[in-house]
């Protein structure tokens, strides 16, 4: 992990323009963005906005520590584990966590370390496909799945599981097969939140024998138990969330083991069009809204606003996939190499995703809608981890475009032509704006050529990209963990979220993953990343749209915001907001 001095001198640059202005709900903080909600289940939520929802109602033992990634702070555990305390053993593969007393779950449940134990061992049992918990699964199991290549259940790993969770007294030790250096920050994640035991199993939970484990294994999406329900020990509880309008409302929880917050009620709005948010925030109506880079500049010289730019670690990649569902499938036309649709295989020829990615006008994108705020890394390796480097991209080039199609498929692409959707969440105005230049780009090259852009709802997106139904996608994904591994095992590696979407696998490129979690020597873990930075290109895998730098923008009664380079745009961490009139 890199030191948060490193962080600290890049992360934030804020300046504010301030009027005297009364405060609206003064008790309340709203927060107006343009993403969806899919699911409160921590086994399955592997998306920010999920993240944001389980992180102020569910806790977890650690988190981190303000704008630092390599620091945390002691929630659920009284203190954080370290070599010199003893929390972690000297040969790095035992963790021990003393656990709070008299914490309560919201449903008046008290905290024990029994439900740590469960929590941890449910959340791996479950593991649903396209799901977070292959971090936990690698770090205590030393496997990242507890499914192998055809699906089937590995022998033995529940066993493994429930015997790298044990519970002492008032401790629970974790227990693991090799040293794993990023594990704490993997339990400051959503997917580390712990439940309460009871309650959970009356949810349908794994019911916590191992014998029926296999029961409870990979519930199909949106059928998970926890997807509607919630129940946490933190400073918020869930008060309503109306699904249709996506709604989201937090009460403050009056029991509250810790500092009680000084907010009682947070609003989380959804919103997609940018004029209605504008408004909303000018008028006072909203506390914070979503400011996608080519909006940044006509809220620049907006009175009563405090802006925030925060470097992230995060990053939008446009992506293939390879081997796409054609069930009632919109996106593909007639699902036929005829003029009008594109084959299931249509992405597998390296020549076709060749072909776009010359089709991408980076310096138009950057000037014109990222406005010189936000960068393109050349792979997701970006720029703040460890061991990133610059490697070729396929530069915006029409001519060599043009050669790439009428290569691919023998010409057969070429001379019939083609018709496909490119998709992104319905709001993100930078990628709809870096799906219509590569739209018309590529149909500037043959009339035969047809490509729409298409936004979809956030919950309906990601349901569809793992059902393998979108055949080029424009996504992000923010860090997990702030080391290369996790971005390097999302976009390549075969069990990787995205690498899935993608239908991508090659042996290579996953022993290279594999290895790089493992080896301790820095220099040669270098050389294996540059390895896969190289190979990300050669692959023509997908290609890196932009790593955000995102302004935010909140009105200037707000306190208490606390920028890390890990929390995107629709992260908020209520119990650190107040509001008064600025002075």
């Amino acid at each position: 992990m890199k030191r948060s001095g490193l962080l600290l001198c890049i992360l934030l640059a804020l300046w504010s323009v301030s009027v005297a202005a009364e405060v609206k709900n003064p008790d309340t903080f709203i927060k107006v963005t343009y993403s969806t909600l899919t699911t409160l289940d921590p086994a399955a939520c592997y998306d920010s906005i999920g993240g944001q929802r389980l992180g102020n109602i569910n806790e977890k033992l650690i988190f981190f520590d303000g704008s630092t990634t390599d620091q945390f702070t002691p929630v659920l555990a009284t203190e954080v584990p370290t070599l010199d305390n003893g929390g972690i053993s000297p040969d790095g593969k035992t963790y021990t966590f003393v656990i709070r007393k008299g914490v309560k779950f919201h449903n008046g449940g008290d905290l024990t370390p029994e439900d740590v134990e469960y929590s941890f061992e449910r959340n791996m049992i479950t593991d649903p496909d396209g799901g977070p918990m292959w971090m936990m699964l690698e770090a205590l199991t030393g496997e990242g799945s507890t499914r192998d290549a055809d699906g089937k259940i590995k022998a033995g790993i529940f066993e493994k599981i429930t015997n790298s969770v044990e519970v002492d007294d008032d401790k629970v030790i974790l227990h693991l097969p090799k040293p794993y250096p990023p594990l704490l920050g993997i339990l400051a994640g959503s997917w580390a939140v712990i439940l309460d035991k009871e309650w959970a199993i009356e949810q349908g939970c794994w019911d916590g024998t191992l014998e029926n484990a296999a029961n409870y294994n990979n519930p199909p999406t949106g059928q998970e138990p926890l997807q509607k329900v919630i129940n946490g020990t933190g400073p918020y509880k869930l008060k309503s969330w109306d699904q249709a309008s996506d709604e989201f409302v937090f009460e403050r929880f009056e029991e509250y083991w810790g500092p009680k917050p000084k907010l009682q009620y947070a609003i989380i709005k959804h919103v997609s069009e940018w004029s209605t948010r504008k408004l909303m925030f000018l008028n006072g109506d909203a506390d914070f809204v979503s400011v996608d880079d080519p909006y940044v500049q006509e809220m620049a010289n907006e009175p009563g606003i405090k802006r925030y730019m925060v470097p992230l670690l995060s990053a939008t990649a446009v992506q293939f996939c390879q081997k796409i569902n054609p069930t009632g499938n919109p996106y593909i036309g007639s699902g036929q190499l005829d003029g009008e649709g594109v084959p299931p295989d249509f992405f597998a020829d390296p020549d076709v995703r060749k072909g776009f990615m010359h089709a991408f006008d980076r310096d138009t994108f950057q000037q014109d809608v990222l406005q010189n705020i936000s960068d393109i890394p050349s792979s997701p390796n970006i720029p703040g981890l460890a061991y990133s480097i610059d490697v070729p991209v396929y530069e915006f080039d029409l001519e060599k475009a043009k050669e790439y199609f009428m290569k691919a498929r023998n010409g057969e692409i070429w001379e019939k032509g083609f018709k496909l959707t490119i998709t992104y969440n319905a709001g993100n105005s930078r990628r709809d704006s870096a799906g219509l230049i590569l739209a018309e780009n590529v149909m500037s090259l043959n009339p035969k050529f047809k490509v729409e852009v298409l936004g979809v709802e956030l919950r309906d997106f990601i349901v569809k990209m793992q059902d393998l139904q979108l055949p080029l996608y424009i996504c992000g994904w923010t860090v997990d963990y702030p080391d290369p591994h996790n971005m390097m095992y999302t976009f390549m590696h075969s069990n990787g979220f995205y690498t899935k979407c993608m239908a991508y696998a090659n042996p290579e490129v996953d022993a290279l993953v594999d290895e790089g979690i493992v080896t301790v020597d820095p220099v040669k873990r270098a050389e294996i990343y540059e390895q896969l930075q190289h190979l990300w290109y050669s692959e023509a895998i997908g290609f890196m749209a932009y790593q955000s730098t995102e302004v935010r923008h909140y009105r200037d009664w707000v306190q208490g915001f606390v920028p890390n380079p890990m929390d995107i745009d629709v992260s908020e961490w209520l119990w650190r907001l107040w509001k008064e009139e600025p002075k």
